[in-house]
């Protein structure tokens, strides 16, 4: 395997600490922080928690294309920490954070894959290159 770069790891890091503070983060905020009144708490932290859990293996093992995908997933988190934080006022502090930790984890996700990528050779064809690719396969087939 391509030995990683010492900014790599560092990113891979700072990508890894993220993610795994948004999951300590929800888990928090719906378990202890802030519980539904009505609900069990620990069924609607697990429930929350649940997502973040599908990439969390080839996070931890430093996957880039499960850090590239796992910002699909981090997603759902950015849109509930913008709702709350303009619905409901009381938990605005709460959605900050979660904001903030969502968005640290994206961005990290994002150039852990992209340095990690390039190390492992791992790269996406630029689109006019793909369009000719096709447009050239296509005449091959007319022919």
């Amino acid at each position: 395997m391509t030995p990683m770069s010492p900014s790599t790891q560092n990113l891979r890091y700072f990508a890894l600490t993220a993610n795994l503070s948004l999951i300590l983060w929800v888990g928090l905020w719906q378990s202890v922080i802030s519980p539904h009144p009505h609900l069990n708490n620990l069924v609607v932290a697990g429930m929350w928690i649940l997502p973040m859990l599908f990439p969390l293996k080839g996070i931890l093992e430093g996957r880039p294309y499960t850090h590239a995908w796992a910002n699909f997933i981090l997603m759902f988190y950015f849109l509930h920490g913008l709702t709350i934080l303009w619905i409901d006022e009381g938990e605005r502090l709460l959605a900050l954070i979660e904001l903030g930790i969502t968005a640290a984890a994206f961005i990290a996700n994002i150039l852990f894959a992209r340095h990690r990528g390039r190390e492992l050779g791992i790269k996406l064809k630029r689109l006019s290159q793909v369009e000719k690719e096709e447009r050239e396969a296509h005449e091959k087939k007319e022919k």
